[in-house]
């Protein structure tokens, strides 16, 4: 409501209007706030650390409870929208990716971070990862590889080394493993990082710069489960005698080539930004799209454009 102040004067009262008072600035959310159920998953996995970052991300960048849109597939790493506090989904295995597509693509204020494992992107979602990647679809994409099926109890993963003994191999895996660097880059993705869940600070650096770019940004996380596959990771953890290798300084992101060489490091290899590039994302196609079509019924009503559709029938 707009206040009044009246100042006295020789020849009566004037009305001064004075501008209206500025909104206060909303308070960011804390943990608190965007925390729900306490997570499920075993004590020690690579999982609570990528949770807690992506509080962190909220809170940092005051993502208020009506624009986080947190979705995910089936297992594991894919219990995320569980644990939090605002809108999501938990869909079916392997098929978020189409799901928070349309989020996307209807929704363009929000930007939708996807979450699953190595069995859930990389096997039955394989197919809609490739298709996502290429046609540039804006969010985040975030897979938890921890190279074996954990919500199943040991099974091989898509990602799963060579030798690998599990329920499914009890004599050692045979089938040669995918490369998530290489497949996300070759299928067209824009924005393709790789990080772990023991070095936090860069977690966090990988999300932050994936929300910042327009485009499907996709990050591979390693996430030791401790249960099924302990110390998997240990060579990338200096904390366990091993390295953590970052990005060459030197290295042009935006070179696809040298970016592909770089995903075919031997393990640990290297930790960063591999791929950044700018392209047309889906979103604004379909934008233009759509406003064009719009501008050709300006001015009708609903029964004349649905006339129009009827009559190019005939």
């Amino acid at each position: 409501m707009t206040a009044t102040t009246e100042i006295p004067e020789r020849n009566g009262n004037i009305t001064v209007v004075n501008p209206p008072a500025l909104p206060e600035e909303r308070k960011g959310l804390t943990k608190k706030e965007i925390a729900a159920d306490h997570p499920t998953w075993c004590p020690g996995c690579g999982d609570f650390s990528v949770l807690a970052l992506y509080f962190k991300l909220i809170e940092k960048r005051k993502m208020w409870h009506e624009k986080i849109t947190t979705v995910a597939g089936i297992g594991c790493s894919s219990r995320f929208p569980y644990f939090v506090q605002a809108h999501g989904a938990h869909y079916i295995h392997g098929r978020a990716l189409p799901f928070a597509s349309g989020i996307s693509l209807s929704r363009p204020d929000l930007h939708v971070f996807v979450f699953g494992g190595d069995g859930d992107a990389f096997s039955i979602g394989g197919n809609h990862f490739n298709h996502t990647a290429r046609k540039n679809i804006k969010m985040t994409y975030c897979v938890m590889d921890n190279w074996v099926y954990g919500l199943t109890k040991k099974q091989t993963s898509p990602t799963s080394p060579l030798g690998f003994k599990s329920k499914t191999d009890q004599w050692g895996a045979v089938d040669y493993p995918i490369n998530p660097m290489k497949q996300a880059i070759s299928a067209g993705a824009t924005f393709v990082a790789r990080t772990t869940h023991t070095n936090p600070n860069h977690v966090l650096q990988m999300m932050e710069a994936a929300m910042d770019h327009d485009g499907f940004s996709f990050i591979e996380c390693l996430s030791e489960c401790v249960e099924f596959y302990e110390g998997a990771f240990d060579a990338s953890n200096p904390r366990k005698g091993g390295v953590f290798n970052e990005v060459p300084k030197t290295h042009d992101v935006s070179d696809e080539l040298a970016a592909y060489k770089l995903a075919g490091e031997p393990f640990p290899g290297s930790f960063g930004i591999f791929y950044k590039v700018n392209k047309p994302t889906k979103n604004a196609k379909e934008a233009e799209i759509n406003k064009s079509f719009q501008s050709k019924v300006t001015g009708l009503k609903d029964w004349q454009i649905l006339q129009k559709n009827f009559d190019r029938m005939k």
